[in-house]
């Protein structure tokens, strides 16, 4: 019986998703891998991040999102699961709306960090 669960999540960009790890530390490794979880079990995901322990966690792709995979008894995380989808998801969503809105024209004019930790964004457009 495996042990690894997936959870799903929002995210569909892959690029974006890296960008979001790599804004939060996190040492990720690209490409197809597997994923190490209980008793030597494995399961393919297109992003791994290895923890201490020797059971990693991974982002595999679902044919709809990216979704995390990963034995859960062995999470190795300053945050809870919950909290670190919550850190990923809103620096993913960051790096989304900033490329949605450059390729429609925008640039971003000002960003502020709130402190509940939300992100105020800024973009504007010039016409002629």
């Amino acid at each position: 019986m495996s042990h690894f669960s997936q959870i799903k999540t929002q995210i569909r960009n892959l690029d974006s998703l890296k960008e979001a790890l790599t804004d939060l530390d996190i040492n990720w490794k690209p490409g197809t891998r597997e994923v190490r979880g209980y008793r030597g079990q494995t399961h393919a995901a297109e992003v791994t991040i290895e923890q201490d322990n020797g059971y990693d966690i991974g982002f595999k792709w679902n044919g709809l999102e990216y979704e995390l995979v990963s034995d859960l008894q062995y999470w190795q995380q300053n945050l809870s699961v919950d909290g670190f989808l919550r850190q990923v998801t809103q620096r993913y969503a960051y790096h989304t709306v900033v490329k949605e809105s450059t390729r429609a024209g925008f640039q971003v004019a000002e960003q502020q960090k709130n402190k509940d930790g939300s992100i105020r964004l800024v973009v504007q457009r010039w016409s002629a």
